[in-house]
């Protein structure tokens, strides 16, 4: 089904056949043997790099190699012509029946079409959005959830088993700030004049409901208490609130996690204290120590101390500088928590980890990797994905911030105004470390510059042209089993096989954006295919006798039905891998 891969098979076997050998007689590494679509499309249909590759090893020249490949493939039934081209790269075409052959079989796949085992079974965790549950979620994290969801979907259908996880911090001083700031809403919600939010506190009216609960349930009575008892009271009302809030976010966002793991029971879980057992088990390998740190270049942080203090090698494992675990009052950094986190997700079968974090986090990543390599003994691996952050724009112009949450625009405003699949899909149509200017008015019109409604109109196009086959052709059979009978070799025109050719890159291309975690890949693919589907629909329009649907050849109907079948099937599929809708129709 994956083209490439078949012939990078054959073209493996072929160079086995010919006996290659490298200098010193050893057997030779073909893992670099690949096959690709060459750079130029006229060029041929494939071009392999087998001779460029294997002449260091082998002791040969690039190009005697390739002549003796070219001649090694010549009898393969599916290979129309090999050319030898440049230094030593091989580029073949393959026969037209070929890509007849390789449509039925996509059809024949339905929706599985482009489905991998590349990811063998292999557990994954992937860790995205895990905002502080302060306040609703805002755009900011609206990029980071499309972009760690949309890379759970592809790991799944890419033959992963995925488990998406939310890492609920509801530890440390931020959440102390929310319970005073619950505080504060709960003595207004008693009726006293509190005036305006004081300074450093969270100042969304989105705290007036938890104040106003609290007031219910306790009346008065937490007035008389000092800080120490009703704080914990109040934190844990906000907390449970705010993830009720967030999780109401993602749901409009269709975002669902497998998992919500809480920062806090790292220390309070019946297992114990498994901050300190992490510490303890990077003692146990010799690498945690007593010392000093330098003092870091330039203006000192407030919280630097020159003192004795608990530290982490992570310099043996790439990082810059040895971490501190351990601050001066005896509670652990947050780098102990994430280190005892991570190292939980390891415990749990977690051997592969992905993390989605914000672009102010870029300077944390090479620690972790390190921590999470020190801690697993080299056995595990972090892969960390850093969000760009999302600028809002209304035909050119700035959006204000929102009124309720103080002072950012919140995801639900976004996903109210414009909708979800246009947010889904726009916050992936750039690399995610790349800024993304979002513009309202840019998202919502109805052209080929927006890129989603390009490509769900290719998708209602296509449902469409079936419709009109039911009208116009009513005792014509144009289920997928009837369409594999169809002759595809009728598909000669150079549009139609171009549009052959696209779908056919779909496999190695989901391949592709799993392994790199890059479902970027999969909107650009999405426009392309939409596009080459919208340039044969033009087509048709100047030369008749292409039009999808002919009342006097209903064989040549039957395989043109079949081929943009094929193309509604991966549309729906990509679009539902990056968390968007196929719609039938445009309205």
């Amino acid at each position: 089904m994956n083209v490439f891969a078949e012939f990078t098979a054959r073209v493996r076997a072929a160079i086995d056949r010919l006996g290659w050998a490298a200098a010193d007689g050893t057997a030779l590494d073909l893992s670099r043997v690949t096959v690709e679509p060459p750079r130029d499309a006229a060029h041929g249909d494939l071009a392999t790099n087998a001779a460029m590759v294997l002449a260091k090893a082998v002791g040969r020249q690039p190009r005697q190699l390739a002549i003796e490949l070219m001649g090694a493939l010549a009898a393969d039934a599916d290979i129309a012509e090999t050319e030898v081209a440049g230094p030593g790269f091989l580029n073949l075409r393959l026969k037209p029946e070929f890509w007849g052959k390789l449509l039925g079989a996509m059809l024949a796949a339905g929706g599985d079409f482009g489905r991998s085992t590349l990811g063998a079974g292999i557990k994954i965790n992937v860790e995205y959005v895990s905002a502080n549950p302060t306040g609703p979620m805002h755009v900011g994290h609206c990029r980071g959830a499309v972009v760690g969801d949309a890379i759970a979907s592809l790991l799944a259908f890419a033959g992963w088993d995925v488990t998406k996880e939310y890492y609920i911090n509801d530890a440390g001083a931020q959440v102390d700030v929310l319970g005073r700031s619950a505080f504060h809403r709960y003595r207004e919600a008693l009726g006293h004049d509190v005036g305006a939010v004081p300074e450093g506190l969270y100042p969304g009216d989105y705290l007036c409901p938890v104040g106003t609960a609290l007031a219910a349930e306790w009346g008065d009575r937490l007035l008389a208490l000092p800080e120490a008892e009703w704080l914990p009271v109040t934190r844990k009302a906000a907390v449970d609130a705010m993830m009720v809030m967030i999780r109401g976010d993602l749901e409009v966002l269709n975002v669902r996690h497998d998992v919500f793991f809480s920062e806090k029971s790292l220390q309070t879980s019946p297992e114990g204290d498994r901050v300190r057992a992490a510490i303890d088990a990077l003692k146990a390998r010799g690498l945690i120590y007593e010392g000093r740190l330098a003092p870091p270049k330039g203006q000192l942080p407030d919280d630097w101390e020159d003192r004795e203090q608990t530290l982490f090698r992570s310099t043996d494992f790439g990082d810059d500088v040895d971490r501190a675990l351990i601050k001066s009052d005896g509670s652990y950094t947050y780098f102990a928590s994430d280190i005892a986190y991570h190292y939980d997700k390891y415990l749990r079968g977690f051997a592969q980890q992905v993390d989605i974090w914000g672009a102010d986090h870029g300077g944390y990543v090479k620690r972790m990797q390190a921590a999470v390599k020190a801690i697993t003994g080299g056995a595990g691996s972090l892969e960390v994905k850093l969000c760009q952050l999302v600028k809002l724009y209304r035909a050119g112009e700035p959006v204000k911030m929102s009124k309720r949450s103080g002072d950012f625009v919140t995801l639900r405003d976004v996903v109210e105004e414009v909708g979800r699949d246009s947010v889904r899909f726009m916050m992936l149509y750039r690399k995610n470390d790349a800024p993304l200017d979002f513009d309202f008015a840019k998202v919502t019109e109805q052209s080929k510059d927006n890129a989603v409604f390009y490509v769900q109109y290719a998708h209602a196009r296509i449902k469409s042209v079936f419709n009109q086959a039911k009208e116009q052709l009513p005792d014509l059979d144009t289920a997928p089993v009837a369409l594999l009978a169809a002759p595809f070799e009728r598909l000669a025109d150079v549009a139609e096989m171009s549009l052959i050719k696209r779908l056919a890159e779909w496999p190695r291309l989901v391949e592709s954006a799993a392994a790199t975690q890059e479902p970027h890949r999969v909107a650009f693919y999405l426009n392309d295919l939409a596009g080459d589907f919208h340039g044969l629909w033009n087509r048709g329009k100047d030369l008749p006798q292409l039009r999808f649907i002919n009342a006097d050849d209903r064989l040549s109907t039957m395989a043109r039905l079949a081929l943009i079948h094929v193309v509604a099937n991966v549309l729906a599929t990509g679009l539902g891998l990056l968390g968007a809708s196929a719609p039938n129709e445009m309205r």
